[in-house]
């Protein structure tokens, strides 16, 4: 588990940064995480016999042509196409993560703290030869700035973000953790305009915008199908703590 899961939280990081350095923020993010659903919806088919019924089917053609509008819409201006290929990639090892998170909370049950902890353990040693490579020590005139900051990272939206999360993909159904996600590639694209100054093109924002809605059908069709699986919870179960 902890192998599998830090693998792809590894692809994941790394080729969602190098998107962002290679396309812009806004657009490395909505790629990301709009083509994850997708891939999501389509493995959870695949493995767990998830089905998403025709209204599925067609948000996954939606979100595909938000896809193809975003990149080859934008006549290269403001979308550069390997950056969309990393995005992707990074969408591919979010939705490995998601679907093995899923998958063993359904049939084996997960901590959430251990898995976080194994996981950032193997994600270290697949990015160590990298950092190495590149230098661990920032190159920076204000090191306890930097210290601050990366403090920050590894404590709230990394370790903390994370338990949190492998804690709720094990007990709830990827629809509901599509809809979740929508709430970043909306927050990335307005601070990529209002703090980084990024340009979107009309192309760029139609995409991002088809993007979005079909991921939101798929959840709604997700939940539809899902209805029949839906189970009654006992009264002691929703009492006040």
């Amino acid at each position: 588990r902890a192998g599998a899961t830090g693998l792809g939280l590894a692809v994941f990081q790394t080729a969602y940064f190098a998107a962002v350095e290679s396309t812009g923020l806004a657009v490395a993010t909505v790629v990301t995480l709009g083509a994850g659903p997708v891939l999501i919806a389509l493995g959870a088919r695949l493995t767990m016999g998830e089905r998403i019924g025709r209204g599925g089917v067609a948000a996954v053609a939606g979100a595909l042509a938000g896809l193809a509008v975003l990149v080859l819409g934008s006549g290269g201006t403001a979308v550069r196409p390997w950056g969309v290929v990393l995005a992707v990639l990074s969408a591919a090892g979010y939705s490995l993560m998601t679907l093995l998170t899923r998958w063993w909370g359904r049939f084996g049950g997960v901590d959430a703290s251990g898995t976080t902890v194994w996981a950032f353990g193997v994600t270290t040693v697949c990015l160590l030869p990298f950092g190495l490579a590149g230098g661990l020590l920032p190159q920076t005139g204000h090191p306890a700035h930097v210290l601050l900051l990366l403090v920050y990272i590894a404590a709230v939206p990394t370790a903390l973000a994370y338990a949190l999360y492998f804690a709720g993909a094990a007990v709830i159904r990827s629809a509901t953790v599509s809809v979740i996600m929508l709430l970043e590639p909306v927050s990335a694209a307005v601070l990529a305009v209002a703090v980084l100054g990024e340009h979107l093109t009309t192309a760029t924002l139609v995409g991002t915008l088809v993007m979005l809605a079909s991921v939101a059908a798929l959840a709604v069709a997700e939940t539809r199908a899902a209805g029949p699986e839906t189970r009654t919870v006992p009264e002691a179960e929703t009492a006040p703590v």
